[in-house]
């Protein structure tokens, strides 16, 4: 064995044997017998609790704003008396969330789940079209808007029973389930947040993520899982540290407050869990951007020491590679977490150049299974260039044939996941959830496979989808929305490597008989109808149809070879 998966063991074997204060012990999740940890928090409201001890303590830094943690707790409590007291919020009740990165985020997702609601999630990088689906789709009962978002919703909320709360509004219609943050909660900044009983398998969240077939899918969380979640990372990287220690030391040599750039949307696991989430149970401090911004990111970590930075590969060369990364004051930053894609080499050697004595790590995980998947740090990570970590404690991992055997150590095949961090299904779908949740396990649709030292590899993705940047995107949306267009015959949308993005979106679309396409034309279309991160970089128009194979699929790797070849 390997003496960093040695190492691993053995600091892993207190924290989850008996009496660990991460104990994993049997348990059974909807009448499946898995693996579960034993203290960990029953609901959001165990993991929102801790914060409370923290106080005024500086917890969100935002473009110059400074918010504690008593801060954030009073605006959540304010707008959890108002979502029952104004806006008739029950438990169960869906209300979302459509906007960037705000310190109101952070509050209402607090406020929704700690009443019982259903929080939903939004991604703001959508479009009209596809903001207004996962609103209807839902059946929410209140959204919680940015300006932006609001003005994209307008026409789509009008006259719908949906409470609308504006956050950081300019001049807003006039109508009664309709209001700006501030005038909702006015008069009530001091309220207590309502007192709701909260079983551990009621609903807490729906995230929406896209699926094969195009139409995107609300991932159900309950409160279960969201906390067997938090356990699981505390667990890892308590685990990871203590394997790390000569790296820890240099860290905490510095004597710098622990504080977390936060570049990523809050609309992902990444940002919502593996961040906000976390630290604001911790006691730890963030400085969360709006967007992400090179320069910017070089002053947050000049001006608020930054020790952790977690972002997509992309975003970690923008910086890492930025010829001025040698002249700015970089010393605070310790650590460097790559999630959303594979962790190009080029990504590891930077860290290695630029930031001596890092603890940097990657992980695999889902949406559906709540970020929980595989992770490493530190040595493991700088060791084993590829893989996507060690397999979580509470995770269990089969790597499956099409025919659904198990197979052996090295052989790639299809990632099923049983772990009690897994969503309940997928809202609405009961013939998905009959497909791909089958007797506790979950059909990640991911490739890869595992070593005898149980660590994971990606060989490939899932079937089709492309990871531009971070953001998955899957075919199949982008060409059925491509054959609305008229004159086009058949389409197909596929990845091609990109140095920086790791992917861009390319497609091919077949004219009908007779008609001239235009590449400007089709991008515009796409455009007005799809999240900027979705627009096809590379259109490319084929007089001659689809190469398929017999079983009428569409042969996608003869076409992305086709335009590598263009590129030689």
């Amino acid at each position: 064995m390997p003496e960093i998966r040695k190492q691993y063991d053995e600091a892993l074997e207190p924290l989850i044997g008996p009496g660990g204060p991460f104990e994993v012990v049997p348990g059974v999740v909807n009448g499946v017998d898995m693996k579960v940890y034993k203290n960990a928090p029953r609901t959001l409201l165990e993991v929102f609790s801790p914060a409370a001890e923290h106080g005024d303590k500086e917890f969100l830094v935002y473009e110059g704003e400074r918010w504690s943690f008593a801060d954030i707790i009073s605006q959540a409590a304010a707008l959890g008396h108002q979502l029952v007291a104004r806006a008739g919020i029950s438990p169960g009740d869906r209300v979302a969330i459509a906007m960037r990165n705000y310190p109101e985020w952070m509050s209402a997702y607090i406020a929704v789940t700690s009443i019982g609601a259903v929080v939903v999630p939004l991604n703001s990088w959508g479009t009209a079209r596809e903001l207004a689906f996962a609103l209807e789709d839902a059946d929410a009962r209140a959204v919680f808007c940015d300006e932006q978002r609001f003005a994209s919703l307008s026409d789509y909320l009008t006259g719908k029973d949906i409470f609308t709360i504006v956050v950081r509004a300019g001049e807003l219609p006039s109508a009664d389930n309709m209001c700006a943050l501030e005038d909702f909660i006015q008069g009530v900044e001091g309220a207590t947040m309502p007192v709701v009983d909260i079983d551990p398998s009621d609903p807490a969240m729906i995230m929406y993520t896209s699926g094969t077939t195009g139409k995107p899918k609300g991932a159900l969380s309950s409160h279960f899982a969201m906390g067997q979640t938090v356990a699981n990372f505390e667990c890892s990287g308590a685990a990871m540290a203590m394997s790390n220690m000569n790296i820890i030391e240099s860290m905490m040599a510095k004597g710098l407050e622990p504080t977390n750039l936060l570049a990523v949307p809050l609309f992902h696991v990444s940002g919502c869990h593996a961040q906000f989430l976390l630290n604001f149970r911790a006691g730890r401090r963030i400085v969360m951007m709006y967007k992400w911004d090179t320069q910017r990111a070089f002053d947050y970590i000049e001006q608020e020491k930054i020790t952790m930075l977690s972002a997509a590969p992309s975003m970690l060369l923008d910086l890492l590679d930025a010829p001025e990364f040698a002249e700015r004051d970089t010393s605070s930053l310790s650590g460097m977490g790559v999630g959303g894609a594979a962790t190009p080499a080029k990504a590891i050697q930077l860290m290695n150049d630029q930031v001596p004595d890092h603890f940097s790590g990657t992980g695999w995980g889902m949406t559906e299974t709540n970020a929980a998947g595989s992770s490493m740090t530190g040595a493991a990570f700088n060791r084993n260039t590829g893989s996507a970590g060690f397999v979580h404690p509470v995770v269990q991992i089969e790597i499956r044939d099409d025919a659904g055997a198990v197979l052996s150590h090295g052989i790639p095949g299809t990632i099923w996941v049983k772990s009690p961090t897994l969503v309940t299904g997928y809202w609405n779908r009961p013939e998905v959830n009959e497909l791909e949740f089958v007797q506790g396990w979950f059909n990640s649709g991911d490739v890869g496979y595992t070593t005898e030292h149980g660590y994971l590899f990606l060989s490939d993705r899932a079937k089709d989808m492309v990871i531009r940047g971070g953001e998955n995107i899957y075919p199949a949306e982008i060409e059925n929305l491509l054959l609305e267009f008229e004159g086009v015959h058949e389409a197909a949308a596929f990845g091609v490597p990109h140095e920086r993005l790791g992917e861009e979106l390319a497609v091919t679309v077949v004219p009908k008989k007779a008609v001239t396409l235009d590449e400007v034309d089709i991008r515009d279309f796409c455009r007005e109808n799809l999240a900027a991160f979705k627009v096809p970089s590379l259109v490319f128009i084929s007089a001659e149809p689809l190469p398929r194979n017999a079983t009428n699929k569409i042969l996608k790797q003869q076409l992305r070879e086709a335009v590598l070849a263009k590129r030689q």
